[in-house]
């Protein structure tokens, strides 16, 4: 079941990285702007942020097994409308949709979760999270290839038949689980407010480690255009190359796990958002060398670790028993402070080019470090 969930977990959240190596692509193709490009990847985390926020907390009161199967359905039909679209605003609309189906992911680590002893929590956890982050790699290395070999188009064509095959193992294999909330959906939902405004240690994990999200996608959301210009002149399959470095990253959320119970949460938070600084800064003075822009893509990607794998296993021990609306809350807000990350890193773009970008991470990181350094909880 935890190599089935990582399995899982990755193909799906897979939906959300497609697009940033094809901006660039996508922009030719549809005669549109960078800021119009730039939009597909924030409507599609803003889909995402939506999904977490409606569609998680219902996994407490209705099947596990039948959300995750819808979801997977409605990715699959989204996949193949941006497949066919010839218009930006029905790609919008198809990315908004598409990113609120991707949430599955966000199933599979509660229930690592909430089956796992308690000294294995992080770890399981950890293990999920290692498959999701190999995903969303992955996807951005897979996509660039297959753009520059095939057209983004087709990239959207092979996403709709993984989500189909993702679909049928599901129905095959996904076990039953039986629902930890009794009451109608409305009520459900007031639960998710009370635990919002009673529990401020889970609020403060989720806002710390939602900077350090918006940090880490900033890079993504502009590297196709940094690279397409000079000194590099390089197309969507090298920001695929790009993306093999992060795995480093999905590698040591394998591990790191358990080391979260002996060093504490404030310890892995700070850490991750000095390291994500420090990326910053050498993809900033190396911008026109391949080694600066790996090394910080590394980098930012483990700091980003450090901050969710503490962060939200720390949000769902406080109160395990109501596993998937404390994680609703956490990736909620994570996902909002990815969009606004990836927003401001395209304003920042079209403000100053690479170094408005490098200016929109670093001030993300910073804002997660300075929470962790002037609150303790």
């Amino acid at each position: 079941m935890m190599i089935l969930m990582a399995v899982l977990a990755g193909f799906t959240v897979a939906n959300l990285y497609y697009s940033q190596p094809l901006l660039e692509m996508i922009r030719h193709d549809l005669h549109t702007t960078e800021v119009g490009a730039n939009l597909i990847t924030v409507i599609t985390q803003v889909g995402y942020a939506l999904g977490l926020l409606f569609v998680i907390p219902a996994a407490d009161l209705y099947s596990r097994r039948r959300i995750i199967i819808v979801c997977m359905t409605g990715a699959a039909l989204m996949a193949a409308l941006t497949a066919i679209a010839t218009d930006l605003h029905i790609i919008w609309m198809a990315s908004l949709f598409l990113g609120l189906c991707s949430v599955v992911p966000q199933l599979f680590i509660p229930i690592a979760g909430q089956y796992s002893r308690p000294e294995n929590k992080a770890r399981n956890m950890g293990y999920v999270l290692s498959g999701l982050l190999t995903g969303i790699l992955s996807a951005r290395v897979l996509a660039g290839f297959i753009g520059d070999w095939l057209g983004w188009r087709a990239v959207y064509v092979i996403a709709t038949c993984v989500m189909m095959l993702c679909c049928a193992t599901t129905l095959r294999l996904m076990p039953r689980m039986r629902a930890s909330f009794t009451g109608n959906y409305i009520s459900l939902m007031r639960s998710v407010w009370t635990i919002v405004r009673t529990h401020p240690r889970i609020r403060l994990n989720s806002i710390r480690a939602a900077f350090g999200f918006g940090s880490m996608l900033a890079i993504w959301s502009c590297l196709a255009f940094h690279i397409a210009g000079a000194p590099f002149y390089d197309s969507s399959d090298m920001v695929g190359v790009l993306g093999l470095c992060g795995i480093a990253g999905a590698v040591a959320a394998s591990g790191m796990g358990k080391w979260v119970p002996k060093y504490g949460v404030r310890k892995f938070s700070a850490v991750g958002a000095v390291l994500q600084i420090v990326a910053w800064m050498v993809v900033y003075v190396f911008r026109e060398s391949y080694v600066g822009l790996i090394v910080g893509i590394i980098l930012v990607d483990i700091g980003v670790q450090c901050q969710q794998l503490s962060n939200q296993s720390s949000c769902i021990q406080e109160l395990p028993e109501a596993s998937n609306r404390v994680n609703t809350i956490f990736m909620t807000t994570y996902f909002i402070g990815g969009s606004l990350g990836t927003f401001c890193a395209g304003q920042g773009w079209m403000a100053a080019s690479w170094l408005g970008v490098c200016l929109v991470g670093v001030a993300f990181a910073s804002a997660s470090l300075l929470i962790t350094s002037t609150i303790k909880q």
